[in-house]
C-alpha cells in the first residue's frame, strides 16, 4: 500500500472517529432545559363579569290610607325631639287607618295589615294615644323582643290627617309624626311611649 493511499484512510478514521464522539454525547443546547420550548397559558373565551347588587325589592302594596314604607316611618320616629311638643293633641278624629309593619321588615317595606276604625273606635282609640304621658328624654334602656310597628293616620271632618308612628317592641315609641291638612300646621304632640292598654287594642282585628 503507498503512504499516500495511507494517510488518506487514517484521516478518514480520523473523522468518523470524531463524529461518532460528537454523535455520542449528543447537543449540549437541546439537552439544555433551559433551551425547551415553553408554552404561554392562553384565555379563552368572555371576561368573567362580577355580579351586581340589586336594590331591595319592595314588599306589601302601597296604598293612599298607608303610603310609607318602614324606612320613611323609622326616619320620622328617630328625627322626632324628645321633651318637645304639646303634652295633648287638641285633634278631633271621625276615623282612623291602623297600617301594620312586620317585626322584620326592612328597607322598602310597605305595611303588610290595613285595617279602619270608624266613629267611636277611632275616638277611643285616639283617647288612648292621647293619655300617654310625654316624656323629657329619649328611652335608651330598650327591650329586644320583636314586635309590629304601627302608623296610626287619624282623620278629621277637615280631611286633616294626624299620624302617628307606634313600637311594640323595644323602647317602644309613641311619636307623632306628621299632620297633613289644608290650615292643620300646628305644635305636634311631645313624644312619648305606648302603654300596654294602647298594645292590647292595637293587637284587635
Amino acid at each position: 500500500m503507498s503512504a499516500s493511499r495511507t494517510r488518506g484512510l487514517i484521516g478518514a478514521s480520523i473523522v468518523v472517529a470524531v463524529l461518532g464522539i460528537t454523535a455520542a454525547c449528543g447537543n449540549e443546547d437541546a439537552a439544555s432545559p433551559g433551551a425547551q420550548p415553553t408554552e404561554t397559558p392562553t384565555t379563552t373565551g368572555t371576561t368573567p363579569t362580577l355580579p351586581t347588587a340589586t336594590p331591595p325589592t319592595p314588599s306589601g302594596t302601597p296604598s293612599m290610607d298607608c303610603p310609607d314604607t318602614i324606612a320613611s316611618v323609622k326616619t320620622a320616629v328617630e328625627k322626632s325631639v324628645w321633651g318637645k311638643g304639646s303634652a295633648k293633641s287638641a285633634f278631633h278624629p271621625v276615623s282612623v287607618t291602623i297600617c301594620q309593619y312586620d317585626p322584620t321588615a326592612t328597607g322598602q317595606a310597605y305595611a303588610s295589615v290595613q285595617t279602619k276604625r270608624m266613629a267611636t273606635k277611632a275616638t277611643d282609640l285616639f283617647a288612648l294615644v292621647n293619655s300617654a304621658k310625654p316624656v323629657a328624654d329619649k328611652p335608651n334602656i330598650c327591650t329586644k323582643e320583636l314586635g309590629p310597628t304601627y302608623v296610626l293616620r287619624f282623620t278629621d271632618n277637615d280631611r286633616g290627617v294626624l299620624s302617628y308612628a307606634a313600637e311594640a317592641f323595644g323602647c317602644r315609641r309613641l311619636v307623632a309624626t306628621s299632620l297633613e291638612g289644608q290650615g292643620k300646621p300646628g305644635e305636634l304632640a311631645s313624644p312619648r311611649q305606648v302603654s300596654p292598654e294602647l298594645i292590647k287594642s292595637l293587637g284587635l282585628r
